[in-house]
Parts: C-alpha cells; structure tokens; sequence
C-alpha cells in the first residue's frame, strides 16, 4: 500500500485535515526535449493535405465549368458546399491523422469514408434544402474526387517508401522493451519491412546489459520511461515479456504523458491484425475482442460478385493478348496451348486449373528425374533455370502472363480474384494444422504471397502469408493486393 501523500493534523474541533502536496511533474524531471512530429512528417502530412486540397478544387472548378458549358447555370452554391463537405469530411474522419498517412490500407479506408460521408451529407443537404439537382456533385463529383486524390496519394505514399528503403530516411526513432527473443524477433521485422518506418535504435530487457539484434541495450525494463524522456523516442514498442503486468503497463502509459511518445504494445496473437481486433471495455477493464475471421456473409457475397464481374470484364478486354500468346505458344512446338492441372480448392475440393503452357509437353514424367535438383521451399518443386521451360514460357513466367487464363476458373467460381496459392494434391497430403486453414477460402489468382516476393519466399514465408489473408481478409485488402499485383508483375520480381 502506498504511503498517504501528506500526515494528518489536528485541527480545532478534531477534524483531520490532510496536507496536500503537488505531485511531481514526471515528463518535466529531466531537462530532456519532447519528442515531435519530424520535419518530414510535418512536409508530408503537408503534402497530402495540399494534394487533397488540390484534387477537390480541381473537380468542383471542372464540374462547374461543364454544368456552365451544359445548363448556362454556374450552380456556385452547391459547388462551394460540396467543397466544403469533402475538406470538413476528410478530418472528421482523421483521413489526415499521421498515424495512418503513408502505411497500410487504413489511410485508403479512411480517405474513401470521408468521401462517403460527404456524398451523404451533400444528398441530404439537397434534400432539406429542395435542391434536388444535387445528383450530378453526388455521383460524379465526389467520387472524381476519389480517383484525383487517391492516386496522388499513393505516389506519395511511394516517394516515402523509396526514401525509407533506399536512403534509410524518413524513419521513427523506436525503442522497444520486452524479452530478449521478442524483441529480437520486432528488429528483424522492422528492418525487413523498411518501408514501415520503423528504426529500433534502443533497447530495454530485465537485465539491462547488452545488445539484442545489434541495438545496444540502454536500460532495464522499469527504466523505459526515463530512457525515452532521455532520448525523445517517437515510439515505445513493448514485446512480451513476465515483467509486463497490467500495472506496470498502466504506469507506463501514465509516465510516458507529455512526452510526445507513442506506446504500442503487441499482442500476443502475433498474427492476427486488422478488422478482427477490437479493443472495448468490460467491467472496468479494457478487453482484445478476437472475432472469428468472416469465411460468409455478405461482405463474401460481394467479393464473389467482384470477382466473376471483373473476371468477365477482363478475359473481353484481354482477349487480344490472350490469342496473341496462345498463336506465340503454338508456332513455338506445335503443343497444345493450354495447360490443365488438378489444384485444391476451398474446403479440400479439386479442381482443374487452367494456364498457358509454358513447358515442354512431356514435362510432367521428366520432373521426376528433376527431382534432386529442386530449389523450393517446402513441398513445393521450383528451379531457377528448369530445362524444361520453353523460350515462350520463360518470358510468360517472369511477367506471370501464363496465368491469365486463370480468369476463366474465376469466372467459373472455383478460384478467386485474390486469395493464398492454389496447392497441388501432393502438397496438401503433408499440410500441418497451420497450413490446413489456405483451404478455408478460394484459392486465388494473385494474393499475399505474389506481392511479397512470389518464388523467392521461404515455405514457412508463403505459409504466413497465406494464412494472414485467411484471417484477417477485407475488401480494402484485396483493393491493395490486386494494385501491388500490377507492380510485381511488371518488374518481373521473384518469378522463375
């Protein structure tokens, strides 16, 4: 129990009074500076509020000059509304917050909320107000808006990205506490995930001594709070670690006040993320909400919907280059131009899977004798330089051409837009538990794993990937893994 902050005295009449004294200040016990928002960050966040700013005067000027062109009206008041709605909706919905500019499909989610709510507010506006011409700054404006800021954003999003990962600038100075192996296992993430933005630069454990991963060890854990206010760390990640109870984590969060430090602590389910946490209070206490990954329902409703329209709408507008290649495969050899194999789908349901034929015809009986030569990871068989590879379908594979066809089984509904690797028969017979889960959803055409590296990943790399879509899919994520799939692909990266 502590001790009272003051000794009771007698007073006249014998009432106890209590002496009160003021409490130190924790932040200011060091003459240390605070920790603040970097000038990059300030440059950046500038930059996209500038570019937002940008694209909304952009349209409404545009959707103005061609109602003038079309009507001879210059609808100024609901031109300067529906501004006003998109610059007061993009704050409100902390589209500009800079926890979110520059990492992950939050700030897309967010950017596209805030649009949302402005077309809401504009129809609604419209609605109380009689003006019911407002359809044309509902359904053209506001989302014009959209595809002006949101490519804009994500260039920016990319010169922050090359700066973090080839110039090593741009980074927030981090210090984490917990275990040794835990925070060892946090260094190696942050450094394989430049473009994060994460820099460990400091250290705490239980012993206080040391190094892990390379970073110097600065102090003992009941000392992070003093080496942040010493070192003006932007953000203190804590690891697992016995030392970490509720208490000491709430002093923490307390003593890290007005030190401009940000405290994260990572959960114990490592990979488990996104929509599926949520944090809420019960009984006084602030509870981690796991909900179970969403394999039904409505939002897979409208991801089947997506996928066979957007299927269907690519194989028409492809389809000159899908004849272009299947004649190039077809002069190479005489062979046949498709190539059909039998894939494990959802559930454990095979399936034939069909892509252009990229190798010699009688492929399949020479790959036993391949065998001893196999570079993949796992039960996966790959090779760099495969004899077997025609010169069609070398360059079909490095620019994963040979997959279009694949269109056709999204379209026929045993495969998705986006989803893990579909497997082969043979692989799934030596699947563990973890692994087993790929199969909860459609296989899909691109996913995770095509993105972030394709053939060069690890099988324990690939199996991750796979089973972080499973758990933690949205809509949005499958928006920013379709859009990285058109970058891989054309780089050519990890494909053999």
């Amino acid at each position: 129990m502590e001790d009272p902050v003051g000794k009771p005295f007698p007073e006249a009449g014998g009432v106890a009074r209590v002496r009160l004294q003021p409490v130190p200040d924790v932040a200011t016990e060091t003459s240390a500076p605070r920790a603040s928002a970097t000038s990059w960050e300030r440059r950046y966040s500038a930059c996209v509020i500038g570019c937002d700013v940008f694209a909304t005067v952009l349209v409404i000027v545009s959707a103005v000059l061609v109602l003038v062109e079309v009507t001879g009206r210059p609808y100024l008041l609901h031109a300067s509304g529906t501004a006003t709605a998109i610059l007061c909706a993009l704050p409100l919905n902390r589209a500009w917050s800079q926890h979110v500019l520059g990492e992950g499909a939050e700030e897309f989610r967010r950017l596209g909320r805030a649009l949302l709510t402005a077309g809401v507010v504009v129809a609604l506006a419209g609605l109380m107000f009689g003006a019911l011409d407002v359809q044309p700054w509902v359904f053209f404006a506001v989302p014009v808006v959209g595809l002006v800021a949101l490519p804009q954003r994500y260039l920016l999003r990319r010169f922050l990205h090359r700066a973090r990962h080839v110039h090593g600038t741009c980074m927030l100075p981090v210090m984490a506490a917990g275990a040794p192996a835990t925070v060892h296992d946090l260094i190696q993430r942050t450094r394989a995930d430049a473009h994060v933005g994460w820099h460990v630069e400091a250290v705490c454990t239980d012993s206080g001594t040391g190094e892990v991963g390379g970073v110097a060890v600065a102090g003992r854990l009941d000392e992070v709070a003093e080496q942040v206010r010493r070192g003006g760390y932007r953000v203190v990640a804590v690891t697992s670690d016995p030392y970490w109870t509720p208490a000491r984590l709430q002093r923490l969060a307390w003593d890290l006040e007005g030190t401009g430090a940000e405290l994260v602590v990572a959960p114990v389910l490592m990979e488990v993320g996104g929509p599926r946490l949520n944090v809420s209070g019960v009984l006084g206490m602030p509870l981690l909400r796991v909900s179970a990954p969403a394999f039904t329902g409505g939002r897979r409703v409208v991801k089947e919907i997506f996928d066979r329209a957007t299927a269907a709408a690519g194989l028409v507008l492809i389809s000159p280059v899908l004849l272009l290649i299947a004649l190039l495969i077809k002069f190479n050899d005489r062979g046949p131009v498709f190539y059909r194999q039998h894939r494990v789908g959802r559930d454990g349901h095979t399936f034939r899977m069909i892509k252009f034929r990229t190798m010699v015809v009688d492929a399949d009986r020479v790959r036993n004798e391949l065998l001893t030569a196999n570079e993949g990871a796992g039960p996966l068989f790959k090779m760099r330089r495969d004899p077997r590879v025609t010169r069609v379908g070398a360059v079909l594979r490095r620019y994963s051409l040979d997959e279009l066809p694949q269109l056709f089984n999204v379209l026929g509904g045993t495969m998705s837009l986006v989803g893990p690797r579909p497997p082969l028969p043979e692989e799934t017979v030596s699947y563990e538990r973890a692994a087993r889960r790929r199969l909860l959803v459609k296989p899909g055409l691109t996913g995770l794993w095509q993105v972030s590296g394709r053939s060069d990943l690890s099988w324990d790399e690939s199996v991750r990937l796979d089973l972080r879509y499973v758990e933690d899919w949205s809509l949005a994520l499958d928006m920013v893994i379709l859009w990285k799939t058109a970058r891989a692909v054309v780089s050519g990266r990890g494909a053999y």
